[in-house]
């Protein structure tokens, strides 16, 4: 699918950006409606988007450097907090999608503090330019089209803003994640974030009752949510301080 939009060239800086768009959009039509291209021609090179996109530096750290950079205590204590006075809406969830509190709330710390750090770049924009971009071209190309999709159906507009990645939400959803996962309501809402989260990971191979630790059967869908060693089992031991397992 991705490969559809090979021959708009791709580029490393803003010069041959609006040539892109215009390019992508002649290719994708018929794929994707008018409104939906419409909104994309709308969209401007994100410098912000290029530096966080090459500046993962954090990834690079040892397990405790992360913990500690993220701040991975006050993720724990707050999460702890968060899951007695959310206790029904947590009990609901781990029912129908087996998914216990832990992993959520550390999720929804790691990426945005508890739904406090959201951010603040044109989310139409980011996908765009990623998709244009070279490094990872293909990728966020699939994550255009969900984007473009999901103007369609009324969830992002051409003004909806988030993540320097194109991610919205509590718990940072990437459009292709809300396509596949997303399970109705709006991810800036924290109820339909975590419960969005608990069916991507499920849809990833959760097992109801399984550990979820390194080597455990449901790592592999933390696996899934983020491709950072680091990040992965940060999120695996934040989970379990929090669930007290």
């Amino acid at each position: 699918m991705a490969g559809t939009a090979e021959a708009a060239q791709c580029g490393n800086s803003a010069s041959g950006f609006e040539a892109w768009k215009r390019d992508f959009a002649e290719e994708a039509r018929g794929r994707a409606t008018p409104a939906s291209l419409a909104a994309l021609m709308t969209t401007s090179y994100s410098t912000a988007t290029i530096s966080a996109d090459r500046g993962q530096k954090s990834f690079k750290l040892s397990l405790e450097q992360f913990m500690a950079k993220r701040g991975g205590p006050a993720i724990v204590s707050r999460g702890k907090t968060l899951k007695r006075t959310n206790a029904a809406l947590f009990d609901a969830i781990e029912k129908r999608y087996g998914v216990p509190p832990g992993p959520l709330l550390a999720i929804w710390g790691m990426e945005t503090g508890f739904g406090a750090v959201r951010g603040n770049v044109n989310t139409l924009s980011a996908v765009a330019t990623l998709a244009y971009d070279c490094r990872r071209s293909a990728f966020f190309t699939d994550q255009l089209y969900a984007a473009l999709s999901l103007v369609d159906r009324g969830v992002i507009t051409a003004n909806t803003r988030g993540a320097a990645h194109g991610e919205v939400g509590h718990t940072q959803f990437l459009p292709k994640s809300i396509v596949n996962y997303g399970t109705g309501g709006d991810l800036n809402n924290s109820e339909a974030a975590l419960m969005s989260t608990a069916n991507f990971l499920k849809g990833h191979g959760w097992r109801p009752g399984a550990g979820y630790q390194p080597g455990e059967p449901n790592f592999a869908a933390i696996q899934g949510w983020n491709a950072a060693s680091v990040y992965q089992k940060a999120i695996a031991i934040i989970g379990q301080q929090i669930d007290g397992r």
